[in-house]
């Protein structure tokens, strides 16, 4: 990680435990803005318009985070106005790598290497972890945001016009219904799985592996009246937000972090769900199931030999 600036230690997935050992997230550094009119949005200070080809996103396509924003980014049409560089797949000892594996990016934008340069870019003396997305400005060379959930949230409404307003992914009606979702989901799935994959204690990580369990037999449960969506037959951001953990489970969580109760393809309606969700438009492309295997594999803390397996079996999926 980052201190003051300077690169210290190899990348370690547990920065911080709590009582009982579990796994606690880092939170998000920076946390400004994009509005229409450069008006200070929820957090952070303004200055951040909405502007053609000003933002750069920089993501990893093994990260359910930063995919959230790649998806809302091709559903909101903003792939002409928001430029992106992918990193490559593998978590190293200084964290993620610009590079030349397929399907990733070298930083023609910085011509940085490591994406903890982007950070220390923007802010010299930056202690922490360098994580993706990363929502950067061009024209003040700075981080605007690299916090996923404000990420979706300004693509969603922060870029006015410039946007597709053939969908609204956080409609008003739905509002209250999206947050109480996302809150449960978070905690439970989206984290939940890592809370399981990282705990280290055996009572960690059975309350994970209690919640992620708990959490997909409800959301079964939810989709048993045939609703398409979460929410009904409206896609919203609650969608995106599940979709990216629910696309990795039996690849990544299931066998890794230890989440091996079931499969997702034991869960008929959430099958169906996901499927649903890769046949729309610019949903697929953002998935790479050879980013993801070697990406979370990559991780010496759990799987020190490096050994990608070669299932699971996506072919129900079309991968």
């Amino acid at each position: 990680m980052l201190v003051n600036g300077k690169w210290t230690a190899n990348w370690d997935p547990v920065q911080a435990t709590d009582n009982k050992g579990g796994f606690v997230r880092q939170i998000s550094s920076f946390r400004h803005w994009v509005t229409p009119d450069g008006t200070p949005g929820v957090t952070g200070e303004g200055g951040f318009q909405a502007e053609a080809d000003r933002y750069h996103l920089y993501v990893a396509l093994i990260c359910p985070w930063a995919s959230r924003t790649l998806i809302a980014r091709k559903l909101k049409g903003l792939e002409d106005i928001i430029s992106v560089s992918v990193v490559e797949p593998w978590i190293l000892d200084q964290g993620w790598h610009f590079g030349d594996y397929p399907g990733a990016d070298r930083d023609d934008l910085n011509q940085a290497e490591w994406l903890h340069q982007i950070y220390t870019k923007a802010a010299p003396n930056f202690t922490g972890r360098a994580t993706v997305p990363v929502l950067w400005d061009k024209k003040t060379q700075t981080i605007v945001n690299n916090e996923s959930a404000d990420i979706i949230c300004m693509l969603n409404s922060g870029f006015g016009s410039l946007a597709s307003s053939a969908l609204d992914l956080y409609p008003d009606h739905l509002k209250d219904e999206i947050d109480e979702l996302n809150a449960d989901v978070y905690v439970k799935l989206n984290n939940g799985v890592y809370r399981a994959g990282f705990a280290t204690t055996q009572e960690s990580y059975q309350e994970a592996f209690q919640d992620v369990f708990s959490m997909l037999n409800t959301l079964e449960q939810r989709l048993n009246d045939d609703r398409r969506f979460l929410c009904g037959d409206v896609l919203t951001e609650a969608d995106i937000r599940l979709f990216v953990t629910l696309i990795r489970f039996d690849v990544a969580y299931h066998g890794l972090f230890k989440c091996n109760l079931r499969q997702l393809r034991e869960y008929p309606l959430l099958s169906r769900y996901v499927k649903q969700m890769l046949d729309i438009p610019g949903i697929r492309e953002t998935v790479n199931i050879n980013h993801i295997k070697q990406g979370y594999y990559s991780i010496k803390a759990l799987n020190p030999k490096g050994i990608v397996p070669v299932g699971p079996d996506m072919s129900e999926y079309g991968f």
